[in-house]
């Protein structure tokens, strides 16, 4: 891809000034700081934190990641203490068992440790590449790495920094254009900027602090 001038130095500096007092991701908040943070329990955070919302996710992982916080603990939990635990996240059902699963691979086949590799993480059940980025970021606090959920996809081409039709794409092209040293912030960065100013419909572009190097694309209504 042909490089342009993106502003990703001036749409990053006020970003990190304007959303510093703003509701953080999930595994950034302070309350976390009740769970011992490991690859592992980022792991089960992300994955009870599929469509469900943050706050839900946030106290259900605080009631099962403050007891239960390695897979040797979770597989010595019934499916239906994990489920009393995490309800009421979305399909808490299939997440138990899912959990279960993980933590059974995770002993079997990794001698109880999470992978510190993308790819092996993928091949976890119910692992996709948004919680596999997501793992080797805030898991891992490795750099090298974008998760890209609903805000990080749609942000980008409202802006004008990519055309593309899904996360995955939207990962490559970011990879491809996006200098590494904004990668560390972009995640947390555009997710709280996602769920409070650049919301997917009717955006408040009035008080947007990036309004003027924003293209507006697919933008029809905005307050």
């Amino acid at each position: 891809m042909k490089q342009k001038n993106f502003h990703f130095k001036e749409i990053f500096t006020q970003l990190s000034k304007n959303m510093s007092t703003a509701q953080t991701p999930l595994i950034t908040r302070k309350k976390w700081e009740q769970i011992n943070k490991t690859p592992f329990t980022v792991l089960i955070s992300c994955i009870l934190s599929l469509r469900t919302k943050d706050e839900v996710t946030e106290d259900a992982s605080i009631r099962l990641l403050k007891r239960y916080d390695t897979p040797q603990k979770l597989l010595e939990q019934s499916e239906e203490t994990i489920q009393q635990l995490i309800y009421p996240v979305g399909f808490y059902k299939t997440k138990s068992k899912r959990i279960k699963e993980i933590s059974q691979t995770l002993i079997d086949e990794h001698d109880g440790i999470v992978p510190k590799d993308l790819n092996t993480l993928l091949t976890l059940k119910g692992v996709g590449r948004k919680t596999a980025n997501i793992v080797m970021v805030y898991g891992f606090e490795e750099q090298d790495y974008l998760p890209i959920d609903t805000h990080c996809h749609r942000i980008p081409n409202r802006i004008g920094w990519v055309k593309t039709k899904t996360p995955e794409e939207t990962e490559e092209q970011l990879r491809m254009i996006l200098p590494k040293d904004y990668w560390s912030d972009f995640n947390h960065l555009f997710v709280t900027f996602g769920q409070t100013i650049c919301v997917p419909i009717s955006p408040h572009c009035t008080s947007c602090p990036i309004n003027k190097y924003c293209q507006k694309i697919d933008v029809t209504t905005h307050r």
